[in-house]
């Protein structure tokens, strides 16, 4: 153990911690609360006026009394562990709809329900779009592959980093470690499904956040499907009760019942790890310039930032990111085209727009040309069907709703070359509004000022509000979760070359997402020395 834990407001430039968090984000306050509560002493720096970094509540509509999960909206990656041994308040809900993709068969609207609580009432849907059961029956087979999959490899995440070898052994089944581990993605969904729009249903998870194609030889598309197929060992995408900010409340709270010393209003200007301590430099929010020592820096920013913290040059490509975040908050839900389905579960899933295979290909090859694509492909979820206590009493009374869209396949160097963020708002809208009996202007609330309840989050945004480098969610592609270099194996994930700096953010191995997973496997690694 390092120094004794101090107070250190009054002198912060001779203080001495044992750990220095850089990053007020989910993953840096679970770091900084089972540090703490080991008896480290904890530093925690956050450039923002408050903590969460991605993941938080906010009232985007000012005057309306609803809080948003702003940027970060759903929970599948976050172990139960984490939130037992740390002593959480905080719960998900699950979703009963999967997802539900609206489609035009014989010039009628129709479309594809996945119901997760009633086999034979998805079964029919299928049946109805395609025209046979053999796409229900492959996409039974193929989660329950995946299934298998995640109750493999979901609790060696917060495990010692395994090698290749011993993973591919854990998950002991070669017809899936081939068809997510080794070849793109692409090549499994053609030889198992037929339908279009079932293709492209399961291609999206593997283009959430990731500039990535079907046949991607990087593989690139294969590492963020398995992310979204394994969390909690089942894939399900759970709705956080209270907005995503209720779980990084519980987590400061955490930290500060631990002990750990939290700022924030401290942007991060350099990082020294030579010496017999590394040293912070800080500047605060009046201008004025702070170092602290540490026995060990974690830093939750992303690698890109940390590399210019460490005064060198970052290596390999920018991170790319390439979604358009839209927050909405309607009087109500609006009607459909397709009568056969209850608005209220339509949007109680994910709803995919123009998320076809070949429409999703297509957007795709528009977008790598340097245009926005055409038709714009997204997905859709409500917040406050499964969580109503996120509106206010009224709100809640009159029947407002929340809509989060996720637009995909919209990169950083679209809007820097001067994509205009109305352009690219009514892409994404207008795949809606075909599905829709009624305009969604007619839905939309207005805030205080008499404004629709509207805000746009490009990647550009992303990056100048959060610090993500290209607006990139998960830091930088994000990486298989076995080591990838020799001698790695045994170890976290989380370091960086220099012994007295870890990564405890989503740039790390088995980083991304929230999860928590880095910050709790970086604590590992301070604790294991």
């Amino acid at each position: 153990m390092g120094p004794a834990r101090q107070q250190h407001e009054d002198a912060p430039d001779r203080a001495r911690y044992d750990v220095v968090v850089v990053g007020g984000g989910h993953n840096g306050l679970v770091a900084a609360a089972y540090l703490a509560a080991a008896g480290r002493s904890v530093l925690v720096l956050e450039r923002l006026d408050r903590t969460g970094g991605a993941a938080v509540s906010a009232e985007a509509f000012p005057g309306t009394g609803a809080r948003l999960s702003r940027y970060s909206y759903l929970v599948s990656l976050l172990p139960q562990k984490i939130v037992a041994e740390l002593g959480l308040r905080f719960a998900v809900r699950s979703r009963r709809i999967s997802s539900w993709t609206p489609a035009e068969r014989d010039g009628r609207a129709t479309g594809l329900l996945v119901d997760r609580a009633d086999a034979g009432r998805t079964a029919a849907s299928f049946r109805a779009l395609t025209g046979s059961d053999r796409d229900h029956a492959a996409w039974q087979d193929f989660y329950a592959m995946t299934g298998r999959v995640a109750t493999r490899v979901f609790p060696s995440l917060t495990e010692p980093l395994p090698s290749r070898a011993e993973l591919r052994r854990r998950v002991d089944d070669p017809a899936a470690w081939d068809a997510l581990f080794e070849r793109p993605l692409g090549e499994t969904v053609e030889r198992t499904f037929t339908d279009d729009l079932v293709r492209g249903v399961v291609l999206t998870d593997a283009l959430i956040g990731t500039f990535s194609h079907a046949h991607d030889p990087s593989l690139r598309q294969n590492r963020c499907f398995l992310y979204h197929v394994v969390g909690g060992g089942t894939g399900d995408w759970n709705v956080p009760v209270g907005g995503m900010g209720a779980l990084t409340d519980a987590l400061a709270d955490a930290a500060r019942a631990g002990g750990a010393t939290i700022r924030t209003g401290c942007e991060v200007t350099a990082i020294d790890p030579g010496g017999p301590l590394a040293e912070v430099a800080y500047r605060t929010a009046d201008g004025s310039e702070h170092r602290v020592g540490a026995g060990t820096v974690l830093c939750n920013a992303a690698p890109r930032t940390l590399d210019r913290l460490l005064g060198r040059a970052g290596t390999g490509p920018a991170p790319v990111g390439s979604q358009l975040k839209v927050n909405m908050l309607l009087r109500r839900l609006p009607r459909l085209r397709d009568t056969a389905v209850d608005p209220r579960e339509a949007f109680a899933g994910t709803l995919h727009l123009a998320e076809g295979y070949r429409e999703l290909e297509t957007a795709y090859r528009q977008a790598a040309a340097g245009r926005l694509p055409e038709p714009a492909p997204s997905e859709i979820y409500c917040h406050s069907l499964a969580d109503p206590s996120i509106l206010g009493p009224e709100l809640a009374a009159r029947g407002a709703h929340t809509l989060t869209l996720f637009g995909l396949h919209q990169p950083a160097d679209l809007f820097a070359a001067g994509l205009d963020r109305r352009a690219a708002l009514d892409a994404v809208l207008a795949p809606l509004q075909d599905c829709l009996a009624e305009p969604l202007a007619d839905c939309l609330a207005v805030d205080g000022e008499g404004r629709p309840c509207v805000e746009v989050k490009t990647p550009l945004d992303l990056e100048r509000d959060l610090g993500l480098p290209g607006g990139n969610i998960f830091h930088r592609d994000l990486a298989f979760p076995y080591a990838d270099e020799e001698g790695t194996a045994g170890r976290w994930g989380v370091a960086t070359g220099h012994p007295r700096v870890l990564l405890c953010g989503a740039g790390a191995v088995r980083g991304g997402g929230v999860s928590g997973i880095p910050g709790h496997n970086a604590a590992m690694a301070v604790l294991g020395r």
